[in-house]
């Protein structure tokens, strides 16, 4: 149902999350106005600063108390950044209080905590999205070929998507890596625990892409490139290979590897195997290559509060990377919530709901459980 006026958007953290992206993505949509920042009254005093320095950057209220911010009848839809940790409270929460949800990605970082998300959503009837790469002219274009029969029957699919970005350093090789599959900690200023971070794009993908659920992971998780993340235990970098419903073969490779790594932002790119023949679908083809007499590109320096340039607002001043141009390029995070609103209009459910999220979460998990155990994992995971 059309709202005679803008809905509301209630956001929940602040600096130093995506929340900076999603924020300016839903001012830009007419349908929306932003409410206010909130967040937990007991959050730490780091977090509530920098949540209080965004309100500022935003010019909206800070709202210290999310309880209180959840009983304004002006707030329809809930903008969830909190920290991994405590995410899964933070959005039943807000499902509870009857608003619609767009969460960040991953939604949760156990199965319990998606499998009670999915659970509250339902039950209060609200419309819920999980943010994906789905919208990007790639990935549309890579869905097109399959519904369009264009490579036959899908036989395989593989996915890459590596960001290029963080110092580099030198990791030990040879030295096998001891996954933990359920670590208490997952927030961290200098690292992500990546296959979940990355991961979770490429695991979206597959699913969208195919229509078919994963039956079984195969995992490896290690660390190649970053010192940060192997003095916190967390890997740089991750495969999983999947086996999907029909037999069909999915892997991906996910990660984060160094600001010169790559001349753009990174890999990002779907191969499709079919009964037709091969097609790949990369975010950075077409494209124009630039070459000038300028000097060669150089990494901003780095930033305390983020080394690995994970924020907008830590890097907002430096120089983008110029030499590739993308032809196809279009605003895929805009058309993301935008799409969000339209389903909330239409009153229908979208296609990266909190239950892809959950499947999301479980399939990385069993990436994780199969990791440590060098085995291969079934799904659905057993629910204790």
């Amino acid at each position: 149902m059309i709202k005679s006026q803008p809905y509301g958007v209630l956001l929940v953290a602040g600096l130093m999350t995506h929340q900076e992206n999603y924020a300016d993505f839903f001012l830009a949509d007419p349908r929306c106005v932003l409410i206010a920042v909130t967040d937990e009254p007991d959050v730490p005093f780091r977090r509530a600063d920098l949540n209080r320095k965004f309100a500022s950057k935003m010019n909206l209220p800070y709202i210290p108390d999310l309880d209180e911010a959840l009983k304004r009848e002006d707030v329809d839809i809930v903008s969830v950044c909190a920290e991994h940790e405590r995410r899964g409270r933070v959005v039943v929460k807000c499902a509870k209080a009857k608003k619609h949800v767009y969460l960040d990605k991953p939604m949760a970082c156990s199965v319990a905590d998606a499998d009670a998300i999915v659970s509250a959503v339902e039950s209060a009837g609200v419309k819920s999205q999980v943010y994906s790469m789905i919208y990007s002219s790639w990935a549309q274009k890579a869905k097109q070929a399959v519904e369009s029969n264009a490579i036959g029957e899908i036989i395989a699919i593989h996915c890459d998507i590596l960001f290029a970005k963080g110092y580099t350093s030198d990791a030990p090789l040879g030295k096998p890596r001891k996954q933990d599959p359920y670590p208490k900690r997952f927030t961290f200023i200098d690292s992500k625990r990546e296959l979940r971070a990355t991961g979770v794009y490429s695991v979206g993908l597959i699913r969208w892409i195919t229509g078919a659920e994963v039956k079984t992971v195969y995992g490896i998780t290690e660390n190649y490139f970053f010192a940060e993340h192997l003095s916190n235990d967390v890997e740089d970098f991750g495969i999983l290979a999947m086996r999907l419903e029909n037999d069909v073969m999915a892997t991906i490779s996910a990660g984060r590897i160094g600001y010169t790594s790559h001349p753009s932002h990174g890999p990002m790119r779907v191969h499709l195997v079919g009964t037709k023949g091969l097609m790949t679908f990369d975010a950075h083809k077409p494209r124009i290559e630039v070459y000038t007499n300028e000097p060669p590109w150089t990494p901003p320096p780095l930033n305390p509060a983020d080394p690995m340039g994970f924020w907008n607002s830590t890097y907002k001043n430096s120089k983008s990377k110029k030499n590739w141009v993308p032809i196809n390029s279009n605003q895929r995070h805009n058309n993301d919530v935008s799409y969000f609103i339209d389903c909330i209009e239409s009153d229908r459910n979208s296609e990266v709901s909190v239950k892809d999220g959950a499947a999301q979460v479980e399939i990385l998990m069993a990436g994780y459980i199969s990791a440590e155990s060098g085995n291969v994992v079934s799904l659905p995971i057993p629910r204790q």
